[in-house]
């Protein structure tokens, strides 16, 4: 009974990783785009290539560090929307670290 309690725990825990928002940025203003993003936490932002339309271009946008790995941070990022070509947004990146100083 314990595994099984557990199984669900886990499973149910999983689950809304699943469930990420799919949205087409040439479509929405730019503040539709930051408002998507802020409501669902993450989406992925998708729009077509400019030098091959027929290439989709995409990824994983957040609205704070509570959205990305640990050892990442948002980064500021832009996207191309229906009323602007560089709607700012963030995107999760890796925390690199300057160890130049002090050696």
């Amino acid at each position: 009974m314990k595994t099984l309690l557990l199984a669900i725990c886990i499973v149910s825990v999983s689950f809304p990783a699943l469930a990420i928002n799919r949205y087409n940025v040439q479509t929405m203003s730019c503040a539709a785009v930051q408002r998507a993003v802020d409501r669902d936490g993450a989406a992925i932002l998708r729009w077509q290539s400019p030098r091959n339309p027929s290439l989709p271009i995409y990824d994983r946008y957040v609205r704070n560090t509570l959205f990305c790995d640990k050892g990442q941070f948002p980064k500021r990022a832009y996207v191309p929307s229906s009323d602007t070509p560089n709607c700012p947004v963030k995107r999760c990146a890796n925390a690199t670290f300057d160890r130049s100083f002090g050696d």
